[in-house]
């Protein structure tokens, strides 16, 4: 053998270390010994010389040597004693993989291939040459990932790569040494990237407000030294103004408070946290809850205000508490055991998040400090005490010319006001007080947005997996994976139930936050390049207000009547467009902050029946076709030939129009036709020929043409990588599950349960009974029959889109009010129909026809439903809340009870709040149950489908009963979740919640389960269905 520096010196000299040799040793092709030993090669890496022909290979499964080539740690010792192996990963006892054998042929060639010997799935999910994939928290050690490109290097199939026979195994054992380093370098890399990300997100939860201060500060020293006032935003300059006063407020609040022997209820909770950061909120929060308020943009009622600013303070305080908790206090200095432990543990915990141990930290905060809820009685009266300091502190200068000898015209810019009863959806409010905002203040909130601070963004890196009730989603800010609002019944539930009971629940959430999300540049610029200009198209927000009708000259008290009422119509229409160009601007600001990651992540929860929502409250997938067109996956998929035929079945679906009606192929020779418009939506969106803008989800579908269009134009569209989420919805879902539980094979072939040759429209089929039903009343004598003049107003308005709604709530509960109100709205927006009592009585009849031909075409879904909602009066009636288990394990406890009124003395008003009684609300818990069910249902249906999605190594996100994953996996998705379907009704769901229900409530006689269809076919029928599902087993 040729002399050489050995690759173990080469990597000792760079701080690595190389493992002991193994007891293998290879035997070349000549019969003679080698001196090269396994001992710098990783774990799976094949053999590079031929076996020794005496061993023969072992049936029964051995251990893998784990090897530490990979894994940096102190420089190695000069000791004669001879270091242990150090594992790169967790040893398995699967049976390892044959080693393939190379022999030097004679002449040699010059290139021979390796093989890849077969990886185990257990070890290896995933192998990739390019930059190694992180997996979620807690922080991966470099050696769960490093090693895995270099094998995939190593041993990929022979038409990717090949490897030149060396001449010397020096040069061999070299090249190793050098794409080892490589691989290291990029897995070094990748980690460093992580931790960065890690910290960052570490200080977004634990430093939001603290950072919005230090902002303010340093613009005050900024505008005493350079006079930048002028040069400010609106806002800021408001905020700016503000701050000072405010915080000085609190200051002096806090020092009274603190010298007072008889201190206020508040007082305790006022001293939690510095001036300035209680300023900070309270501004900030104020105004987001009068942008957003449903009071009308402009003033909030001082109960929901108070509440808001008292939570917002309590969670800020939690995140800080362990901090606090162990910092020096004065009256500690007589107590050094005491003073030096609780040093001694504060370093701890700086130095655990120093070193991105985030799990330890957050089990030695919990340890120190136990987080008791501060309660809606201390939050309120919390709240009401600094909103009473900002209205003493806030003002505003009025704009108008004055002289320069007169005094500028400041005034307050709150008010606490009482507002006068209100009649709203035909009901009396009481009056009430509110905050209500200065004019000049409310002229700003269209711009305010940006400048707002957002304190909680999606995080830069996967959530903490959930362990339990308050145990999961962010690193550091208080996270519960149920949102209870206060219910108590329901919270204990979920944290009395065992962990196991919870696996399938906390698998699903976990997966649903590790999906990362980028926000889609493009579409990005298209949607603030159409806002700049004024909105008013693609689904944006008209920027302008309607104008205001003008007063009458005529003194008739008829026509005076008319103006009143138009011109309170139009104020509140300009109200609601007020508050939805605040929502834009939310939404966009969130957008502008987070387009320059690479990725981030959205920790879900649930509600209490199970149904999975985004923790972020703005930008998300589960809101508008504006967020859903602006979010795309980080990660990209090549699209294969499945994956550009459902691209632009996914586009013709965002289209709509009653394309989403047609078959496949239909939409597919659609999408054809429309090549040119679509390449000229892609490449001149806003001054192209705006074929997208006329879509049913314009933003949405644009990505869409983005994306076919960046695949056709390229060399070859089945390799064009893809970002876009293609999306796969439920055919009125709750339906579909009544469909299921009754059998009912008629409601099943209605809603896509029963294969066809092109998709069933349930809500063509009931506007096409409600038309029939309205043209024969509108033939009638309208001498014998009132419904006449309606029915030929209404002939020509009946179509898909206005009983849509109605159908789609019907198996929710919707009341006879709540879908008049539906198709109500549905007829202004067509405008035929100008008079209001004739519009009321047109909807009163649409909705009654519309109700009927419902419960004609699902008589099944209505005995269930029946059957639901008298189970549920039998339980309330015994003064008890309807619970059960989902099918997923989870506990379900329906909050509604009647709720008892009490007051509260506060610096600023007496407050009403409302507390959770002991007497059930036995009406609600009926007429809930049965929506509630099927929710669970769902619910259950969608967890089910992520955890096998991501068993599958599918990219997985859903929106309740819309499932999205890449184009190129929705063939696979398809099937897994039709198989996720049949599995979840394969179980006596029906006869399951009736045992449950006898079990925890003995004494009541319930009925028994409502008889099925005949959605039961045998054997060899349930074979054919399948087949034509494309799933393994089938319902039908």
């Amino acid at each position: 053998m040729a002399s050489h520096t050995p690759p173990r010196l080469q990597f000792e000299s760079r701080g690595w270390h190389a493992s002991p040799p193994s007891d293998t040793i290879a035997t070349r092709s000549n019969g003679h010994a080698t001196t090269l030993r396994q001992r710098y090669y990783f774990p799976l890496l094949p053999s590079l010389s031929p076996p020794r022909e005496s061993s023969p290979p072992s049936s029964k499964p051995r251990f893998y040597r784990g090897f530490s080539l990979l894994t940096k740690l102190r420089p190695p010792e000069r000791s004669p004693t001879p270091r242990m192996p150090l594992l790169l990963s967790p040893i398995s006892t699967c049976a390892p993989p044959p080693r393939p054998r190379l022999r030097r042929l004679s002449p040699p060639p010059p290139m021979v291939a390796v093989a890849p010997p077969p990886r185990p799935a257990t070890l290896l999910p995933s192998l990739s040459i390019g930059p190694p994939t992180l997996p979620p928290p807690p922080t991966p050690a470099i050696d769960g990932f490093d090693w895995l490109d270099l094998f995939a290097f190593l041993s990929s199939p022979a038409d990717s790569h090949q490897i030149p026979h060396p001449e010397t195994e020096a040069e061999l054992e070299a090249r190793v040494v050098e794409e080892l380093e490589r691989v290291v370098e990029r897995g070094r890399a990748s980690l460093a990237e992580h931790r960065r990300l890690r910290q960052r997100q570490v200080k977004a939860e634990t430093e939001a407000w603290a950072r919005a201060a230090e902002e303010y500060r340093a613009l005050e020293r900024d505008m005493l030294d350079r006079n930048l006032a002028p040069s400010l935003p609106y806002v800021k300059s408001l905020f700016l103004g503000w701050f000072e006063p405010l915080r000085d407020a609190v200051a002096r609040d806090q020092d009274l408070q603190r010298r007072k022997r008889v201190k206020h209820v508040y007082a305790k909770y006022l001293l939690l946290l510095p001036a300035d950061k209680l300023a900070v909120i309270v501004m900030h929060r104020m105004m987001g809850l009068l942008m957003s308020s449903k009071d009308g943009c402009g003033s909030v009622r001082v109960v929901q205000a108070a509440h808001s600013i008292g939570e917002a303070v309590e969670r800020e305080f939690k995140v800080q508490a362990f901090f606090q908790k162990t910092r020096k206090k004065s009256r500690s200095k007589n107590d050094p055991a005491l003073d030096k432990e609780q040093a001694k543990c504060r370093k701890l915990v700086k130095s655990l998040v120093r070193r991105r141990k985030l799990t330890e930290a957050q089990k030695l905060v919990q340890q120190e400090i136990e987080l008791e809820e501060w309660g809606t009685e201390a939050q309120v009266k919390l709240g009401t005490r600094l909103i009473e300091l900002l209205l003493d502190s806030a003002f505003v200068q009025s704009p108008a010319d004055q002289t320069p000898d007169s005094s500028p015209d400041f005034r307050p810019a709150f008010k606490h006001v009482l507002r006068k009863p209100i009649v709203e959806n035909g009901r009396l409010k009481k009056k009430h007080f509110v905050i209500e905002c200065d004019p000049l203040v409310h002229e700003g909130f269209e711009s305010t947005a940006r400048h707002v601070d957002i304190p909680y963004l999606p995080m830069l890196v996967p959530p903490t997996k959930w362990k339990g009730y308050d145990k999961g989603g962010h690193l550091f800010l208080p996270s519960y994976v149920m949102r209870t609002h206060g219910a108590k019944d329901q919270k204990e539930a979920i944290k009395r139930v065992p962990r196991k009971q919870l696996r399938k629940v906390f698998e699903a959430l976990d997966i649903l936050g590790s999906t990362k999300w980028r926000v889609n540049r493009r579409v990005h610029d298209v949607v603030e390049t159409i806002w700049s200009r004024g909105g008013g198209i693609a689904g944006l927000v008209d920027k302008g207000n309607i104008p205001l009708p003008e007063r009458p000259e005529t003194e008739d008290p008829d026509e005076i009547q008319k103006w009143k009422w138009s011109l309170k119509k139009a104020n509140k229409t300009n109200r609601e467009l007020h508050a939805e160009r605040c929502d834009t601007e939310l939404k966009l600001s969130v957008a502008r902050k987070m387009r320059e990651e690479d990725g981030f992540y959205y920790p879900h929860n649930l509600d209490f029946r199970g149904r999975a929502y985004p923790m972020h409250p703005h930008l998300s997938h589960l809101s508008s076709d504006l967020c859903r067109g602006v979010l795309e996956y980080a990660e990209g998929r090549p699209l294969g030939k499945s994956g550009l035929r459902w691209l632009k079945i996914h586009l013709a679906n965002k289209y709509g129009g009653g394309i989403e009606k047609l078959s496949h192929e239909s939409k597919l020779a659609f999408v054809e036709n429309q090549l040119p418009d679509i390449f000229d939506s892609a490449a001149n969106p806003v001054d192209g020929k705006n074929w997208w803008i006329n879509a049913e989800d314009p933003f949405q579908c644009l990505a869409a043409c983005m994306d076919l269009s960046d695949a056709l134009k390229s060399s070859s569209p089945h390799h064009a990588v893809s970002h876009l989420p293609i999306h796969q919805d439920g055919s009125c879902n709750g339906l579909q599950h009544y469909a299921a539980l009754g059998r009912d094979y008629m409601g099943a072939a209605a809603v896509n349960l029963v294969p066809g040759a092109k998709p069933a429209d349930i809500y063509s089929e009931i506007a096409a009974r409600v038309l029939d039903v309205v043209r024969e009343d509108s033939m009638k004598d309208p001498a014998t029959d009132p419904n006449v003049p309606l029915a030929r107003v209404l002939v020509d308005q009946v179509d898909r889109k206005l009983v849509k709604q109605t159908v789609m709530t019907s198996v929710y509960g919707v009341t006879f009010i709540g879908a008049r109100q539906q198709i109500m709205k549905r007829l202004q927006e067509k405008g035929h129909i100008t008079d209001d009592k004739l519009l009321y009585d047109v909807s009163c009849y649409a909705t009654r026809v519309t109700l009927d031909a419902l419960g004609q075409m699902f008589q099944s879904a209505r005995g269930i439903m029946a059957w639901l909602g008298d189970c549920a009066k039998m339980i309330a009636s015994k003064n008890q809340p309807v619970r059960w288990t989902s099918a997923v394990g989870l506990p379900v406890v329906q909050p509604y009870k009647k709720y008892k009124n009490y007051m509260i003395r506060t610096s600023l008003q007496c407050l009403a709040l409302r507390k959770e009684g002991d007497a059930i609300a036995v009406q609600r818990q009926k007429a809930a149950f049965p929506p509630n069910f099927v929710h669970s249902l769902d619910s259950s249906h969608m967890m089910m489908t992520a955890i096998t999605c991501k068993k599958a190594g599918l990219h997985f996100a859903g929106v309740h009963d819309s499932f999205w994953v890449h184009a190129c996996d929705v063939d696979k998705m398809n099937q897994i979740l039709r198989e996720q379907f049949v599995e979840l009704y394969s179980m006596p769901i029906l006869e399951n919640l009736l045992e449950e229900f006898q079990t925890l409530f003995p004494t009541v006689q319930f009925p028994p389960c409502p008889p099925q269809g005949n959605f039961n076919l045998g054997p060899a029928e349930r074979g054919c269905w399948a087949q034509k599902l494309g799933v393994t087993r089938s319902l039908a």
